[in-house]
């Protein structure tokens, strides 16, 4: 496995943050605090956020309509430009991005930044959590942004329809990882989507083994699941989850494992299924 690298233009500590909001022209933030199921982030956001964040929000700016390209497809690129603008993401200008702890909506937000060719936006390591312990300020202060000039141009990272998915998982000297939780992807359970079972091929790595419950990603962990997976000596590697959020996060550490080719499966398993044509495998993995 290509030793971790690169980890400063990904992820930035309190610290680091702190002192860089303090400059004349401080980094851009974006609240993006997130539930599957729950209160809106934007209510936690509304309690308190980092001052001068703006909230933004991952299922109406960041993502496109569910349907059957899955739960959160990709969004429209002048949809998105239009959300980033008004959050006052700058052309070229530093973002930071932050949640409430687990680093899945920051990931998704950051991949989505990525893609959209916005190069310099890194992920508040711990997040919120992380910001409140160091004893940093918060706000409840709305901040009306200048309106940024970002121009949305995707494709700056790698996207993954069905077809492709399918391709990678079959092929000999490629792994798509099924980041889910390993009964869902045995197919023993299934909370959400209304077919049960994983991608013919895919490994399961949950995101659990990469990524601690803090959101925070351990350098040797990385390493040794990822080489588990069969990741170190793949010619090509994509990853999914239930509709492209957590799948996002493990992009995000693929990049920090030195695998900056990593493809998303934006439609993840919410799409495969939306096919009744489509293969369905259940049971564990046979492993690489």
């Amino acid at each position: 496995m290509v030793a971790m690298s690169g980890t400063q233009e990904l992820l930035v500590e309190v610290d680091r943050l702190a002192a860089e909001l303090d400059h004349a022209d401080p980094p851009t933030l974006l609240d993006v605090r997130w539930r599957l199921i729950g209160p809106p982030g934007r209510d936690d956001y509304r309690a308190g956020h980092l001052p001068g964040a703006v909230f933004i929000d991952l299922d109406t700016a960041l993502c496109g309509p569910p349907g059957v390209g899955g739960r959160h497809p990709l969004p429209d690129p002048a949809a998105l430009e239009a959300a980033l603008r008004a959050a006052g993401v700058r052309a070229g200008h530093p973002v930071v991005v932050y949640d409430g702890g687990d680093g899945l909506a920051a990931a998704r937000a950051w991949w989505t930044l990525r893609w959209a060719g916005h190069r310099p936006v890194r992920l508040l390591h711990g997040g919120y959590p992380a910001w409140v312990a160091a004893d940093r300020p918060v706000s409840t202060d709305a901040p009306a942004p200048t309106p940024g000039d970002i121009v949305v141009r995707p494709g700056g990272l790698p996207v993954l329809d069905a077809g492709q998915a399918a391709e990678l998982a079959a092929a000999d000297d490629a792994v798509l990882l099924d980041v889910r939780a390993a009964a869902r992807y045995r197919g023993e359970v299934e909370p959400i989507d209304p077919v049960a079972g994983h991608v013919p091929g895919a490994v399961n790595l949950p995101a659990g083994e990469y990524v601690g419950p803090d959101g925070r990603f351990p350098a040797d962990v990385l390493r040794e699941r990822f080489a588990a997976a069969g990741v170190a000596d793949a010619r090509a590697v994509g990853a999914y989850c239930g509709s492209g959020v957590t799948a996002a996060q493990a992009v995000l550490a693929l990049h920090l494992a030195g695998r900056t080719d990593a493809a998303l499966y934006v439609g993840s398993w919410s799409n495969w299924v939306a096919d009744p044509t489509r293969p369905v495998a259940s049971g564990p993995t046979s492993g690489r």
